[in-house]
């Protein structure tokens, strides 16, 4: 931690860039590093040039509300009270907002094992095989987009991979009918070593543009377009998984959670579907002889 007194204490592009490459040696993920740098740069540009002061910081956070979900705008706070931190502004970091753990996933966003299909058969009708084999891969491991990197020729071949992400290695298995899916997706591309996922000048595939192919496939699928991003198959991964295991704790290890509380987030289900369970119950009853039976 580093303490500047008698300064200006002023937000600089040079100062983030020094704290990003303290958060790089204490070794985290490089997404993380990328969402941190990105935030504080907000940040920056914000204050436009003033000295950081916590009422200049409140009204930062309210201007994050009107604009952003609670979770989204905590974990930019997040970024920001590391930052602080780190150069002993301790007086600056700011309380995270409160919220209430939601028992139900948006049914706007939920997306279904019907609705997936479609887009993959979409994304096959459109020519557009890369993003098809992707949503299959996502839907059959559970893993994050940032972690196809691991899915190359050796590890198909191997039947897993060893897939490091926020300083845990977990493995990712992959079943029969999903290797001889991406053996022929690489055979096809001539792909014969590395990575499978790659861009026409081989390097690693892009979050953007995979989203945006993504999002090409909604209107012809007929999905709504708000359901269809890479992580909402990978929360359709453990849905689908759940159901069959109803085993919490090996979904975690599975979808390399450290925390299971983060786990039952990604295994809830719309309040749609919680009202086909209370229907199932059968529990209620017409009147017998005019009498009411449940009252």
């Amino acid at each position: 931690m580093e303490k500047k007194e008698n300064e200006k204490r002023e937000i600089t592009e040079v100062m983030i860039d020094k704290y990003c490459q303290w958060l790089r040696g204490n070794e985290k993920s490089e997404s993380t590093i990328k969402k941190y740098r990105r935030d504080l740069i907000l940040l920056m540009q914000y204050l436009n040039g003033k000295g950081v002061e916590k009422n200049d910081i409140i009204n930062w956070k309210g201007f994050l509300r009107e604009r952003l979900a609670p979770v989204t705008v905590n974990s930019v706070l997040a970024a920001a009270n590391g930052f602080f931190s780190y150069y002993g502004w301790d007086d600056c970091r700011i309380k995270f907002l409160k919220i209430s753990r939601n028992v139900f996933y948006p049914e706007r966003r939920e997306i279904g094992r019907e609705e997936y299909k479609r887009l993959v058969k979409t994304a096959y009708a459109k020519g557009d095989e890369k993003t098809a084999v992707i949503l299959q891969t996502i839907c059959a491991t559970g893993i994050r987009i940032s972690e196809t990197v691991y899915v190359t020729v050796e590890a198909v071949k191997k039947g897993k991979a060893e897939v490091e992400c926020k300083g845990k290695i977990r493995t990712v298995f992959f079943t029969g009918e999903l290797s001889q899916l991406l053996m022929n997706y690489a055979r096809r591309h001539g792909i014969t070593q590395g990575m499978i996922f790659i861009t026409r000048n081989g390097k690693p595939m892009d979050r953007s543009n995979v989203w945006r192919n993504m999002k090409r496939l909604c209107e012809e699928a007929k999905v709504t377009w708000e359901k269809v991003f890479p992580h909402n198959f990978r929360h359709l991964f453990a849905r689908l998984y759940y159901e069959q295991d109803r085993n919490l704790v090996k979904l975690a290890d599975i979808l390399g959670h450290s925390n299971i509380n983060t786990t039952r987030i990604y295994t809830m289900e719309s309040s749609k579907n919680y009202l086909k369970q209370l229907e199932k119950l059968n529990v209620l009853f017409e009147n017998y002889n005019k009498i009411p039976l449940l009252l």
